[in-house]
């Protein structure tokens, strides 16, 4: 349907969408899209360039351009915002109805609103979940399960602060077209939010509060804030209204962090550090460059490994030193209530992942299951006190170097037949769901989204393009790969009986076997797959 002023709506029509694609609101779009559409593209082949000089090998170092920025100790970003003063516990998830309710009354501070990672992009899925975020607020949303269990809201004062994450640059919204084209899914998120529920917000005493995802450089970083100042005047709000924290989730994006925050200074609200997609990062952007940069099997990284070391240091005294939160990165364990031996060991890791990041610094860290928030609250409890934050601590004492944040090889572990068989069995199931319609899916008692599927792939990639053998002794080639992709799907097939969907698994293994083994790497590879769905 036709939506007025060069943007056409190609999606169905659902219930109450109309209350979220309103004119005014599609007019924001509209507007933001053919702004900022041109240099979101242009910045999008500054990615692809950079990428080809790191293929050809080269390296990353912090900018020669921007040193004197990085070394005046005066400017600082806005102080915390409402609701973003005491971080200590954020927990992520996606906007669904049940999530929304569970999220906002879990005892965490903060919830991560996710319409990114832990969503899976399909239409009814982005606009029901912006109409979930204004009921949420309004106060009218509710919901009863199938067993006839009922959802409802705490009162205000006891509920999370909403932080919503928006698409990254690199995706597009193929529903919405802005004079022919498709618009930015980063831009439609954003508006469709930022117009329904800005003032919703301040009239709560909060306001728009964003996490921003993906960004490879501070030139990313200056465009969302540009599009931040035209979106705050369109709807006549001040300066500032708006406060975004930034995933530092890719590698060249580590090497940028106070450029990140100078960009968005007005309305910065810090970094966090996104383990995963920025584990990908390593893996995407030097996967052709030998064994000097292949990581052992995931399982086998954790965040004391010397290049993890170094950034997670790195986000903290930048952070501080420009009076911004440093936010830790996700507890992904799903606690049983059916394995108790497993629970133990589990959370054990858990506490001492958590313990480590309050001593290190950070003001507050993720979950991203309601029943691992007493936990991290009790840390950070022990570490903060009646404190709000440690911004304090300025952590002079660190100084990192660009060899530190590039010392793959120095990373212990093993790279095992029973590691590739997990990331075959993660990827075929998580894209199974994916492609279903859920991007947040439990699988081994993980929590996983769109950055584990990622690195499971990839490190397959990397390990059939760079003639890796297993522990075992053989080689990771694509025949072995291929021979396990069947196997393993035989084993969930089993393990799901009469639940296993032969036809989803079958389309899950081609996609799947297309990211992992195709000559040409697909940057990512939630691209290949959004084509695939509805």
């Amino acid at each position: 349907m036709a939506a007025g002023e060069g943007v056409e709506i190609i999606g169905p029509a659902g219930d109450r969408f109309e209350e979220i694609l309103t004119p005014d609101a599609l007019h924001l779009v509209g507007t933001l899209q053919r702004e900022f559409g041109g240099k979101r593209a242009e910045l999008l082949a500054a990615r692809a360039a950079r990428q080809e000089e790191l293929s050809a090998g080269g390296t990353l170092d912090f900018l020669p351009e921007t040193r004197r920025l990085r070394a005046d100790p005066l400017w600082q970003v806005a102080k915390p915002a409402p609701g973003l003063v005491d971080r200590r516990v954020e927990i992520t998830g996606p906007t669904d109805r049940k999530m929304t309710i569970n999220a906002l009354n879990s005892g965490a501070n903060v919830w991560l609103a996710d319409f990114e990672d832990a969503n899976t992009p399909l239409w009814g899925n982005m606009i029901t979940g912006q109409l979930n975020l204004c009921d949420a607020i309004d106060r009218t949303i509710d919901f009863t399960s199938d067993e006839g269990k009922d959802y409802r809201l705490r009162p205000d004062g006891e509920l999370a602060t909403i932080v919503v994450r928006p698409r990254g640059w690199h995706l597009d919204e193929k529903h919405v077209l802005v004079d022919g084209a498709r618009v930015s899914g980063s831009l439609f998120d954003f508006a469709l939010y930022f117009f329904h529920c800005a003032q919703r917000q301040l009239d709560k005493g909060k306001g728009p509060y964003f996490y921003l995802p993906k960004m490879e450089s501070h030139l990313e970083a200056r465009l969302w804030n540009d599009v931040f100042g035209v979106a705050q005047a369109a709807l006549g709000l001040p300066r500032g209204t708006i406060r975004a924290t930034v995933l530092i989730e890719t590698i060249p994006a580590a090497f940028e962090m106070d450029e990140i925050l100078y960009e968005l200074r007005d309305h910065s609200s810090g970094l966090n550090a996104g383990r995963w997609d920025y584990l990908f990062s390593i893996i995407k952007k030097f996967r052709s460059r030998g064994r000097e940069f292949v990581l052992p099997e995931r399982n086998s990284v954790t965040m004391t490994a010397p290049f993890m070391r170094a950034y997670t240091e790195l986000l903290v005294k930048t952070c501080h030193g420009r009076g911004a939160h440093a936010m830790g990165g996700m507890a992904a364990f799903i606690p049983s209530r059916r394995d108790p031996e497993v629970n133990a060991i589990a959370l054990a890791k858990v506490r001492d992942d958590k313990t480590r990041e309050s001593a290190d610094g950070f003001d507050g860290s993720w979950v991203a299951h309601p029943d691992l928030v007493p936990l991290c609250k009790e840390v950070f409890d022990a570490a903060l006190g009646a404190r709000p934050n440690q911004l304090d601590r300025l952590r002079a004492e660190v100084s990192v170097t660009p060899q530190d944040l590039l010392a793959v090889a120095k990373t212990p572990g093993q790279i095992t037949e029973a590691g590739l068989r997990n990331n075959v069995s993660v990827g075929l199931q998580y894209l199974a769901s994916w492609l279903g319609g859920n991007g947040a899916v439990a699988i081994f008692n993980l929590m996983e989204d769109a950055a584990t599927a990622e690195i499971s792939r990839s490190q397959i990639w990397q390990w059939v393009h760079n003639g890796i053998t297993l522990d075992e002794g053989p080689q990771v080639t694509r025949d072995l790969v291929e021979q396990i992709i069947a196997e393993e799907l035989g084993k969930i097939s089993a393990a799901l009986g009469g639940a296993f969907d032969a036809a989803r698994f079958e389309q899950a293994a081609g996609l799947f076997t297309e990211v992992a083994l195709a000559d040409d790497y697909a940057e990512f590879l939630t691209l290949p797959a959004y084509e695939r769905m509805p």
